[in-house]
């Protein structure tokens, strides 16, 4: 399977040659396919090294990346390629890449193994009625609560997959619809879209941000539990006040509110956006829309400009990437007071509507 994030504006057909790569002296490296675009092929190799500077994993990315006719509205879209270990496997891998306050309030907090406890609902095993919108708590141990999908890049930053495993990790598509600005340097030209912030969204989406909800709130209905194996590192740490009481993550498709914690949800530090279908109309696999969370938000806005925020970097961190020694602000480009909106892995990034063209 491969994860599908569409970026929206706020409001293959790729050469096999890889041109542009993107190193930092001992770490996360990524390789590009050329665009076929000059401006473009830099953006991604600036976008490479926001990621670069921060995180120090010794892995290689490999991104196929270019143009094509996307969707109305959708300014990008990510498809990265997914692996599949048990639950068990990957609570002792994010048990032994322990490097970070956060990774050890994280990891502490994890639920024991092999099976995690869910509240889920719209299965059509759910004891409120086949299909229903009520939650359930979901303690059966099937495949859903003993599986965990992740991207192949982050299976590599956690030690599950060769970190120089050469197949391709994703491949992210522009639109050639809307006009970019190509750089974020000197501001971004009204109008515009900011290509290296989109462009660092959509690799934020490769690198492992995305949730196994938009497989359950995009299918709907009709289907047990046992059919969505698709809980992600991500999900090990979102929550809702009806899933903290049952001792559970919150892996339902409503509109809920649904928060992002650390410590078993007992602390809330920011919220998810919550499925497109049954939820607030933005993918699960994104920080709620509009809030100005992080990078990772579902939409942004023509002559905004996107930066990665200490809420990104946390989530990275405790999903199983290693913190470069000296993080600096200037490194990743947090800026106060900005909205910022998300791409995806499997997952769409829009243009923000009423934002102007």
């Amino acid at each position: 399977m491969k994860w599908r994030h569409p970026f929206f504006p706020r409001t293959g057909l790729l050469s096999v040659l890889v041109l542009v790569a993107c190193h930092a002296e001992a770490g996360l490296t990524f390789n590009f396919t050329s665009t076929g675009d000059a401006q473009a092929d830099a953006g991604f190799a600036a976008a490479g090294a926001r990621w670069s500077n921060l995180f120090s994993d010794n892995i290689t990315v490999n991104i196929n990346a270019g143009f094509s006719a996307l969707g109305s509205g959708i300014l990008g879209s990510t498809g990265s390629t997914d692996a599949f270990y048990y639950y068990s496997d990957v609570r002792n891998y994010l048990l032994g890449d322990k490097t970070s306050a956060n990774d050890n309030t994280a990891t502490s907090h994890l639920q024991a193994s092999p099976a995690l406890r869910l509240e889920i609902n719209r299965t059509s095993n759910n004891p409120n009625g086949a299909n229903s919108a009520t939650p359930y708590l979901d303690i059966n141990g099937n495949e859903n609560n003993t599986i965990i999908n992740m991207t192949t890049a982050n299976a590599k930053a956690l030690g599950l997959m060769a970190g120089n495993n050469a197949a391709v990790d994703a491949s992210i598509a522009f639109s050639s619809s809307f006009s970019w600005d190509f750089n974020p340097g000197n501001g971004i030209t009204a109008g515009t879209f900011d290509f290296v912030g989109v462009a660092t969204h959509e690799i934020g989406h490769a690198l492992g941000f995305i949730s196994g909800v938009d497989v359950l709130d995009y299918n709907g209905s009709g289907y047990p539990d046992s059919a969505f194996t698709y809980v992600t590192p991500l999900d090990l740490y979102r929550y809702s006040s009806l899933s903290v009481a049952n001792n559970a993550l919150d892996w339902t498709a409503d509109n809920r509110s649904k928060f992002f914690s650390l410590d078993g949800g007992a602390t809330s530090l920011t919220t998810f956006s919550t499925g497109v279908n049954y939820g607030d109309g933005r993918q699960a696999s994104h920080w709620q829309d509009n809030l100005g969370i992080g990078v990772m938000d579902p939409t942004v806005a023509p002559g905004e400009l996107l930066a990665i925020t200490g809420n990104d970097i946390m989530a990275f961190d405790v999903i199983g990437y290693d913190l470069s020694s000296v993080p600096e602000p200037a490194t990743f480009g947090v800026i106060a007071g900005i909205a910022l909106l998300g791409i995806g892995t499997g997952s769409r990034v829009r243009r923000r509507q009423g934002a102007g063209a």
